[in-house]
């Protein structure tokens, strides 16, 4: 019986959905892992109660989803945005699997979040519903279960609101319950960076394979929060020339170079830490689409899901897209960028610095020895040089583009696991 294909409105788990299947497809997948694997193990909704400041009550939809615990523990971020629904979760908590089993860490793939603008609340009410969620996921949470990571418009002190909270639910600490946690409270000097630091040496690898030197680039990175800034101050460290950076104010182009170190430092003095008012000689503002079209030989798109498509694929002047962001390339601008012999590196490779690096905190959280920030990117820069051969090697003897292979690495390990573990639970 063939495989019934699951599709969706949902845009995100569509085009997760139709990677999966087409990598499938070309390994001869065995239709019963198919149809395991295009699914999630566990879909978690909760209502978030609130009292506000005012004394009356909101209640958010939260939602945790486990796409797989074939490989391990599921491992994923926890975003707060008006935009999150259980879909959104799905496809990013199966982005998640993938990124992980290419990574080759003991991980599976989750991904959570909470409907809510967090700008809207204080400080308190922030506190407060990141306390309630964790209480209401707690019985589907843990060090060996689902280990939860900042992500859009999370950090530091929400991890510490959750690991504070199921520690207290449970009457013993337990630090490895979240990653991400600042270096004062059971975190891991290097994590910050981690994930920046990968899509970088992603950057560099490919410029290595086209043997271009790294000071004769330019680079575009759409994004400027903690992914897109250390993706562009480690290119600008390694040589490169930096022309265009944006964030949610727009895109700043300067074709003699943007001195990173002083839009990082000015975004970290700003009151709302957004680049709006940054200056400096030569200049450019512009919209944050614009800045996608400006010439350069490596665009690397930080932010959110989608901004590559149809609409704006054929306008691109670069010769290489890294990722760095969640999903950036929809399926339709795929196919543009193919046929222009735009090489892509997909995210679930360029972007798995971070889930790495959250790999060591919580090695360190269990062991209950840190290390230094220099140990720390001294075991994942190798890791990261040694997954992007893997994947650059895959598409040159098959002859498939990197996504393609990325997926097809990943799908593979995942699916020798489940065969020797069965479908029991």
């Amino acid at each position: 019986m063939a495989v019934q294909k699951r599709t969706s409105k949902n845009v995100l788990l569509d085009t997760a959905l139709k990677n999966f299947y087409a990598a499938a497809e070309e390994m001869n997948l065995d239709e019963g892992l198919v149809e395991v694997l295009s699914r999630s193990e566990r879909a978690v909704c909760v209502s978030v109660p609130v009292v506000m400041d005012d004394g009356s009550v909101r209640v958010f939809d939260g939602f945790r989803v486990q796409h797989s615990t074939v490989c391990g523990p599921a491992k994923g971020g926890l975003r707060f945005h008006p935009d999150v629904n259980l879909e959104e979760c799905e496809a990013l908590a199966s982005l998640m699997t993938w990124k992980c089993s290419l990574a080759g860490i003991p991980y599976g793939g989750g991904k959570g979040g909470i409907a809510v603008d967090p700008f809207e609340l204080s400080p308190r009410e922030r506190e407060m519903m990141t306390r309630t969620f964790a209480a209401r996921v707690a019985p589907f949470i843990g060090d060996w279960t689902d280990v939860p990571a900042p992500d859009v418009n999370t950090g530091g002190p929400e991890m510490v609101w959750i690991m504070d909270t199921i520690s207290k639910l449970r009457g013993k600490l337990e630090p490895g319950v979240v990653t991400g946690k600042p270096i004062a409270y059971w975190g891991s000097k290097g994590r910050t960076a981690a994930t920046g630091l990968g899509v970088a040496t992603c950057v560099l690898e490919l410029l290595k394979t086209q043997k271009v030197d790294p000071k004769t680039a330019t680079v575009i990175v759409q994004g400027f929060g903690n992914v897109g800034t250390y993706n562009a101050l480690f290119l600008q460290e390694a040589g490169a020339k930096v022309v265009g950076i944006s964030d949610i104010t727009g895109g700043y182009y300067c074709k003699d170079g943007i001195d990173i170190k002083a839009a990082k430092a000015f975004v970290e003095a700003h009151p709302k830490r957004i680049l709006d008012g940054y200056t400096q000689p030569g200049l450019v503002r512009m919209s944050g689409e614009e800045i996608l079209e400006q010439e350069c030989l490596v665009l690397s798109p930080c932010a959110l899901e989608g901004v590559i498509s149809e609409k704006n694929a054929d306008k691109l002047k670069c010769k290489y897209i890294v990722e760095g962001a969640n999903g950036p390339t929809r399926p339709d601008g795929d196919v543009i960028l193919d046929k222009r012999g735009i090489i892509v590196v997909p995210d679930f490779l360029a972007n798995s610095g971070g889930v790495i690096g959250s790999y060591f905190e919580w090695v360190q959280d269990l062991a209950g020895f840190f290390w230094t920030e220099e140990e720390y990117n001294n075991r994942l820069v190798p890791i990261m040089k040694d997954n992007f051969k893997r994947v650059w090697d895959y598409s040159q003897e098959h002859n498939v583009k990197m996504r393609r292979a990325a997926f097809l690495v990943a799908i593979k390990r995942v699916a020798d696991g489940l065969k020797l573990k069965g479908f029991f639970l």
